[in-house]
């Protein structure tokens, strides 16, 4: 059901050639360009109804338009299920706590008398943010994307998720009605590369944004790396992923259930666990059957989940080299379950989140730890960071300085440009003292 990587004896290699031996789903985002290519030119060149058209080809239904109605929004949140409004609510109430203690503040340091430099922050006027449909239905996708960027201040925020043919061609109603509860009311049936396109080129409903964030399948991947210049983009998200980093402490009940509720998302999702122990290995493998027997999702998702070759039990020799695997393979979710936990995760480098201990699972973060869910996966999480207020913010410096401070600086400024030979560069600082460097 899941295949075994024995990496114990020989000394684990290093850097590219370890990664090499480590599971991970094939994702060739660039082989998708050409697939979405023409569907980004046609939704610049023709606007909505090019979303319309191709909403209508890959998900079965004609849009009158692609804009959301007001009322249909607010029905959904009247209609939700007070059990599933209760925990949207609360999920929204964490997040808020985690991510407004992300905000910037402005801060300016002198850099000498009469010189200094502030670092404001500021928002990014418009985002798009998009939610995936497809398998699953992800409101709390819209929780992770709306609460940093509104706790970051941004004024625009436009939602866009695919058409549903269930729905009567509109978003599934409990996206709608966390759309509600955010308070955000501008959300488009619209999915997949044209949502994309649809952002980045604006149409004669939705008008264009400065930023698309959000996780999705390959063609929106793939339409964020090719837009990617005339929009920022979060990540290009690929395939989901948990890595469980585990000695002989760990109950392979928790273990087990762990890796199939990420092998749940997709068949391609990729469920790893790194030990050091044999006999957990053993245990975890023996849980996986009578708990998979008892879920859903068993023949679509997550047998072939765990059957592919993005998943494996890993071995290794102790947990040093654990921790070499675990940062090699920078895991979009890591769960560190071993004695002493929190001291194991703290030497973790490389994850896009980590979660401590037999009482953190994945599925707390994936809804209301607090944390955000929308983070780097296929190895990105070694370079790059989750989302997060920052996301949504700018970073702007303000030069001031006096007469005196760029007199006192000037020597060293046309040294330099004279250097680069750039002479004209120090020529606008001496135009400022008659033509001369200022003496010292």
């Amino acid at each position: 059901m899941i295949s075994r990587i024995d990496l114990r004896g020989d000394a684990l290699p290093e850097g590219g050639a370890l990664r090499d031996l480590l599971p991970r789903a094939e994702f060739d985002v660039e082989a998708a360009l050409e697939t979405v290519r023409p569907i980004c030119e046609d939704v610049r060149h023709r606007g909505s109804a090019a979303v319309i058209e191709w909403g209508e080809k890959f998900d079965g239904v004609r849009l009158e338009s692609i804009r959301v109605p007001a009322r249909a929004i607010t029905e959904a949140v009247e209609r939700l299920d007070p059990a599933v409004r209760a925990a949207l609510e609360e999920s929204i109430r964490r997040a808020r706590l985690v991510h407004r203690e992300q905000r910037r503040t402005t801060h300016t340091t002198q850099v000498v008398p009469g010189g200094t430099v502030t670092e404001k922050w500021v928002p990014v006027e418009r985002v798009g943010l998009y939610v995936p449909g497809g398998r699953s239905v992800y409101p709390s996708s819209v929780v992770m994307n709306v609460v940093p960027a509104q706790e970051a201040g941004v004024e625009g925020i436009a939602v866009a998720s695919p058409p549903q043919k269930d729905f009567g061609g509109l978003p599934h109603p409990t996206i709608l009605a966390a759309c509600a509860l955010l308070g955000v009311d501008e959300v488009y049936a619209a999915g997949g590369a044209q949502a994309i396109a649809m952002f980045a080129y604006g149409t004669a409903e939705c008008p264009p944004v400065d930023l698309v964030t959000g996780p999705g399948n390959i063609y929106v991947a793939a339409a964020k790396r090719l837009l990617k210049g005339r929009i920022g983009i979060d990540a290009e998200a690929g395939p989901t992923e948990i890595a469980i980093l585990a000695d002989s402490t760990a109950d392979p009940v928790h273990v087990a259930a762990d890796l199939i509720s990420q092998a749940e998302h997709d068949p391609m999702a990729a469920a790893v666990l790194v030990t050091d122990s044999e006999e957990l290995a053993a245990a975890t493998e023996a849980e996986l059957k009578p708990q998979i027997a008892a879920t859903k999702h068993v023949t679509d998702r997550i047998e072939p989940a765990l059957a592919g070759r993005q998943s494996a039990i890993v071995l290794v020799n102790d947990l040093a080299d654990g921790l070499k695997v675990v940062d090699a393979y920078a895991a979009e979710h890591l769960e560190i379950q071993t004695a002493d936990a929190a001291a194991v995760a703290d030497r973790v480098r490389n994850a896009g989140a980590i979660f401590v201990g037999p009482w953190a699972p994945v599925s707390l973060g994936d809804y209301c730890a607090g944390s955000n869910h929308v983070l780097p996966t296929g190895g990105c999480a070694c370079h790059s960071s989750g989302l997060s207020v920052q996301s949504f913010l700018r970073g702007i410096h303000i030069v001031d300085y006096t007469r005196d401070a760029l007199a006192e600086v000037t020597h060293h400024v046309v040294a330099l440009a004279e250097a680069e030979d750039l002479p004209a560069h120090g020529a606008a600082l001496k135009a400022r003292f008659g033509g001369e460097v200022p003496q010292q």
